[in-house]
């Protein structure tokens, strides 16, 4: 279709035959993502303020399918990219947030701790210098204040404010500590997401919330009883990528909820349930 052929169709999605207008907009619906910047045109142009709220219905539909297909493509090659996981998260509420743009900045963020690292360092160490690179330096902290934010969940504004919850503040710390070369992952503990530092023998634990305090097994067994919960594997052991990213969703569906946006809420469970083989509640 020509570009005067999309506009003369998006006109008629106010048409008075409710027939007509519902037939183009399930002929818009058929057509994807790359209709967008024509509805977007349309929407800056008329005045009719009925249309302009279909409009912004359908374009978020439309990115909403897009990325539920994206999500969902993640997974099934395997979530080898945590940072791109994230990314898709943070185009729930951000659609126009580039994957370069979260490159870029934890680029900068490796260059800076590099240089501060050197070589055969203890792994005690290796936290140390990472920790004092992105707490002291960086400013990073915990954003305790607007917790349940749904912009709390959101990487690119925890890269720009330096301020996150902790599964976004362990991202990018494993991140970077990843690309050092430090054998550092995620750990899914209840009410906390923490990181653990393992390489043969040597295992110890990172709550990067607590500007990357190290922990004991001891600790997390500690913890562990505090909560009234049995010790499992999962409390301990590394997790995988996809894992993460559905702890991710689990956090933004909660933070709707606890700002009463059900819609968003629900939307986001949907995202979760794409990618979960068992049941999002559990």
């Amino acid at each position: 279709m020509t570009k005067k052929e999309i506009k003369a169709m998006i006109s008629l999605l106010d048409d008075i035959d409710y027939e007509v207008a519902s037939h183009v907009e399930q002929k818009i619906v058929s057509l994807g993502e790359s209709i967008i910047p024509f509805l977007e045109e349309e929407w800056e142009e008329t005045l009719n303020s009925d249309l302009q709220k279909r409009i912004e219905d359908l374009i978020h539909n439309l990115q909403f399918d897009g990325l539920l297909k994206r999500l969902k493509n993640w997974k099934e090659q395997g979530g080898k990219d945590l940072v791109e996981g994230m990314w898709l998260v943070n185009t729930y509420l951000y659609p126009d947030v580039e994957l370069a743009t979260l490159s870029k900045a934890l680029d900068q963020l490796y260059f800076d701790a590099w240089t501060n690292m050197k070589e055969n360092m203890h792994p005690y160490d290796q936290v140390k210098s990472l920790n004092n690179s992105l707490f002291r330096e960086k400013k990073f902290s915990a954003n305790t204040k607007n917790f349940h934010s749904p912009s709390n969940s959101m990487m690119h504004l925890a890269l720009e404010t330096r301020r996150g919850n902790p599964l976004t503040l362990c991202v990018i710390y494993m991140t970077i500590a990843q690309r050092l070369g430090m054998p550092v992952y995620g750990v899914n503990l209840p009410n906390l997401f923490i990181l653990t530092y393992k390489l043969g023998e040597v295992q110890f634990y990172i709550n990067v919330y607590n500007k990357g305090l190290m922990l004991s097994k001891a600790d997390i067994d500690n913890y562990i009883v505090q909560l009234n919960l049995n010790p499992v594997d999962i409390f301990y052991e590394p997790c995988s990528n996809i894992e993460i990213i559905k702890r991710a969703l689990r956090n933004l569906a909660f933070s709707f909820e606890k700002t009463n946006d059900l819609e968003k809420a629900t939307e986001v469970t949907k995202l979760l349930t794409a990618i979960t083989d068992e049941d999002p509640a559990v």
